[in-house]
């Protein structure tokens, strides 16, 4: 049985980047996946979120993906909760995936919300995959990068989260639209932050929690500036922020950067696959000085 905290504590979660080995193949290598799950325990982060784009997971096979989520899931021992990511247009296919990942062992399924749908599309869409879905459903909507537009109006957003069997929303990068989401989903849904520069400010329009890739490099952190904004504490929050913020910039640059950072500080990570490039020896430097002044790196 998976720990979910409960709804009067914040929760912090960050997509679990892939470890490949130094090999020809450059295959999968589950042993350090297992490791490096195992060192995550023992910090504030409070659940893993696996094959998403930040994991590489256009990168991965099928049958990768899917060990990916046993070796998570059983690695964690019932101390957190898994997510696995289904970025499907296609109802039938986010079912059958979402059921093989539940079987897996994942105990959430994050669904991006799908780009270029009408608004009906999108309620009778997740209305069907919310309803089948073996376990509960993280909706999620970052897509401005993507195409540059939100994918639906902030009421149908809400409208998607007040579906059935759905947990959390993580929102986009933008905090003046996502403040027209938040105050109308409803409550008992969690609302999480996106991005490890707007921690801070996601907690002053309601967010409880928080999903980004700061959170594996620095969950203390994250956790604590979560839990002061979730507290009110917003004098606190914005001053870690500070740090927060700083880190962001140089240890997100590049899909390699966040693997590159959490080496420097011990964890099993190497170079992405190819044909993605590694990280390059001024960024390594970069990293390494941003490490050492926040003093995550000593």
């Amino acid at each position: 049985m998976s720990t979910i905290p409960s709804s009067d504590q914040p929760i912090v979660v960050a997509p679990t980047p892939t470890p490949f080995r130094d090999d020809d193949e450059q295959s999968v290598d589950f042993g350090a996946l297992e490791r490096n799950i195992g060192r995550w325990l023992e910090t504030p982060l409070s659940g893993f979120v696996v094959v998403t784009a930040n994991g590489e997971e256009t990168m991965l096979s099928e049958s990768e993906r899917l060990k990916t989520v046993r070796t998570v899931a059983a690695a964690h021992g019932g101390k957190k909760f898994v997510i696995a990511g289904v970025d499907e247009r296609s109802a039938r296919e986010t079912l059958r995936l979402s059921e093989n990942y539940a079987e897996a062992g994942a105990d959430f399924i994050r669904m991006r919300i799908p780009r270029g749908m009408a608004p009906s599309d999108l309620v009778n869409y997740y209305g069907e995959v919310t309803s089948r879905c073996p376990v509960p459903v993280v909706v999620i909507h970052q897509t401005f990068a993507r195409g540059g537009d939100p994918a639906a109006p902030p009421s149908v957003i809400a409208e998607l989260c007040g579906i059935d069997n759905v947990f959390a929303y993580i929102t986009d990068h933008s905090i003046l639209f996502e403040q027209q989401v938040i105050p109308n989903i409803p409550d008992g849904v969690r609302k999480w932050n996106c991005s490890g520069a707007l921690l801070a400010f996601g907690t002053m329009i309601g967010c409880d929690g928080a999903c980004m890739l700061l959170g594996n490099i620095a969950p203390a952190l994250c956790m604590d500036i979560i839990s002061a904004g979730f507290r009110g504490n917003y004098v606190k929050a914005v001053e870690l922020q500070r740090v927060a913020s700083r880190l962001n910039a140089i240890v997100m640059n590049t899909i390699g950067a966040p693997k590159t950072a959490l080496s420097m500080l011990g964890w099993e990570y190497g170079d992405p696959r190819r044909p993605t490039a590694p990280v390059s020896a001024e960024s390594k430097a970069a990293i390494e000085a941003i490490l050492r002044e926040t003093s995550l790196l000593t």
